[in-house]
């Protein structure tokens, strides 16, 4: 870990004896990058530990350089819930944030755990890592919560949004044909440790280079060279609890869709399998 990006979690706020793992076991490490969440980070977290009364969760918050409380509410942490803090000195990006995360879980976590990122806004339902899990313990090693398949919504999303979404959904697949993919940009997905830890023994640093919203397109990009089983389930994106302005600029997510993509024609593959 590169320390002048952010500290090791050295204390585990509002801990707890995590329960017996189930007959598939593994603990769901959720990853959540915040960048002034202080209004929407206590109702997630509330909402993790009323998830973790059957599930076994670990939070990492992710503070990219927040100028409000959200440091310190993670710190506080939650009755029922361990919640460990990641602190970035000053903001960075939503991918930095990401592959903080990342990192700080794969050195924590045991093989058969997985990880779960999601948006610290509190508009993605934690009840569904429950579902992504029944996922992975089928086989796929990666699951992602979908607007764009049956049972999937975002009526709630801003049209330019939506638009948006959409757009580059239709893009990437026509474009990438990553199979088991129609949501390419959403946020709210759980994947195998042992993935993670294979494409981050090839990339290292690298993992995660995109600083915005395309990051989460760059790193499924970047895991199809370790040939995995991608399925999805139906996600209901709640936005109307969303707490403050979005934090996407239209102009620059859409400039940086269209560098990736001519950066993943350009790429070379990985010159060995992973």
């Amino acid at each position: 870990m590169t320390e002048q990006l952010f500290e090791r979690p050295s204390s585990v706020a509002g801990s707890r004896a995590l329960p017996q793992p189930s007959a598939t076991g593994g603990v769901a490490h959720v990853v959540l990058p915040a960048y002034n969440e202080e209004g929407s980070l206590p109702s997630l977290l509330a909402r993790l530990a009323q998830t973790a009364r059957t599930e076994r969760i670990v939070a990492w918050v992710i503070d990219d350089g927040s100028a409000d409380r959200t440091a310190e509410i993670a710190a506080a942490g939650e009755p029922g819930l361990d919640v460990r803090l990641v602190s970035h000195p000053r903001n960075l990006g939503l991918g930095q944030a990401v592959q903080s995360g990342i990192r700080a879980v794969l050195a924590a976590a045991d093989p058969d755990d997985f990880v779960v990122v999601m948006d610290a806004d509190d508009t993605h339902d934690p009840a569904m890592i429950a579902e992504m899990h029944r996922g992975l313990d089928a086989g796929s090693d990666v699951v992602i919560c979908s607007r764009f398949v049956e049972g999937g919504d975002d009526s709630t999303v801003p049209p330019f949004r939506r638009l948006l979404s959409r757009g580059a959904a239709v893009t990437f697949k026509r474009a990438l044909q990553v199979e088991g993919v129609n949501d390419f940009t959403s946020g709210f997905r759980a994947y195998r440790v042992s993935i993670l830890a294979r494409a981050a023994k090839h990339w290292g640093e690298r993992l995660v280079e995109e600083q915005g919203f395309a990051c989460m397109v760059e790193l499924l990009l970047k895991l199809r060279h370790c040939d995995p089983v991608i399925s999805e389930v139906p996600l209901v994106l709640q936005y109307d609890r969303k707490q403050g302005e979005s934090k996407l600029r239209l102009k620059r997510t859409m400039g940086q869709y269209v560098k990736l993509l001519v950066r993943d024609r350009l790429a070379p593959a990985p010159y060995r399998a992973l």
